[in-house]
């Protein structure tokens, strides 16, 4: 245990009681890396997790020193290693009996500080490429379970990652319950522009199955990303390769309107009308909105087609 005085001495209102589950990893293929996390506590991505393209993803937790985030990025960019960088912050943390953190660089290396205060149940596991850590858990199984599911999970990097946090859930989770979750996942290789080195970065702030929400959240980006990709196709004159990135999209998110209204609107510019014309007309019973926006896209020429097209589109 610990005295009142000393736990004064180390804890700051600026150090949130962030107790919860997460797990630091890189995929094998894609060189991708991510970071993810559940909490019983509000906004817990906006504290927890940091990472940048092409040098490492960091989770800080427990009794949480945010610095350890951009810090621990910073050592890693100048050629430490996980282990170095975690140690040289360490070192000068007189709270470190308090904090949970892991590192992971761009090669899959690993470093884990569970500290020897942080509230039973704690610990952390390192594998190939990724390590998972927990505080204040109902059960010592949590980590263990986390690492078992992201080992033998087969898909994307943040799939993989999803089954870990679900089977710390499967474990009972945090003690105190939940309430909020994030997943941020950057390229292992940095583009030069950082708008394009962020893969996934979704929140959830606030929420009775914050886990449940983050893997909805997740499908609807999966969505986005098929009509992103579908477009791009549209823009390269490959219209069958388009119809089925825009229909594997619309698979996912079957209820948005917008997947449908953007898939028509190319088909309209690639001259397929008679595939657009009974999607739009559908579209536009449900929402008259989406026929005002289809004209005004004509002047933006992001629409381009005769006015006697247009009339026809007009009056469905």
């Amino acid at each position: 245990m610990f005295s009142q005085t000393m736990f004064s001495q180390v804890y700051k209102k600026s150090e949130p009681f962030t107790h919860t589950y997460s797990i630091v990893a890189r995929d094998s293929v894609t060189g991708d890396i991510g970071v993810a996390v559940q909490s019983h506590w509000f906004s817990v991505g906006s504290v927890v997790t940091y990472g940048k393209a092409g040098v490492g993803v960091v989770a800080t937790q427990s009794l949480v020193n945010p610095s350890y985030g951009p810090k621990g990025l910073v050592l890693m960019e100048q050629g430490l290693s996980p282990q170095q960088a975690l140690d040289a912050l360490l070192a000068n943390d007189s709270g470190e009996m308090y904090r949970q953190v892991a590192f992971l660089n761009t090669k899959g290396e690993v470093a884990t500080h569970t500290g020897s205060s942080c509230i039973a149940e704690a610990g952390h596991k390192q594998g190939k490429n990724f390590s998972v850590q927990a505080n204040m858990m109902l059960n010592n199984t949590v980590w263990q379970a986390m690492a078992n599911a992201f080992e033998i999970t087969k898909g994307t990097l943040s799939e993989r990652m999803l089954a870990a946090l679900k089977a710390a859930e499967g474990e009972k989770g945090d003690i105190r319950g939940k309430q909020s979750a994030a997943i941020l996942i950057v390229k292992g290789e940095a583009t030069g522009n950082s708008w394009e080195d962020v893969i996934m970065d979704l929140r959830v702030e606030d929420n009775d199955n914050p886990v449940n929400e983050l893997e909805r959240l997740m499908k609807i980006h999966k969505a986005y990303d098929f009509m992103n990709k579908g477009d791009l196709a549209m823009e390269e004159g490959d219209s069958k390769k388009a119809e089925a990135l825009y229909l594997e999209a619309q698979k996912l998110f079957p209820e948005n309107l917008e997947m449908q209204y953007w898939y028509a609107i190319n088909l309209l510019n690639n001259k397929q009308f008679e595939k657009a014309h009974p999607i739009l007309k559908s579209i536009f019973k449900q929402d008259n909105n989406w026929k005002t926006l289809t004209a005004r896209l004509v002047t933006s020429k992001l629409l381009v087609i005769s006015d006697a097209e247009l009339e026809k589109v007009m009056k469905l």
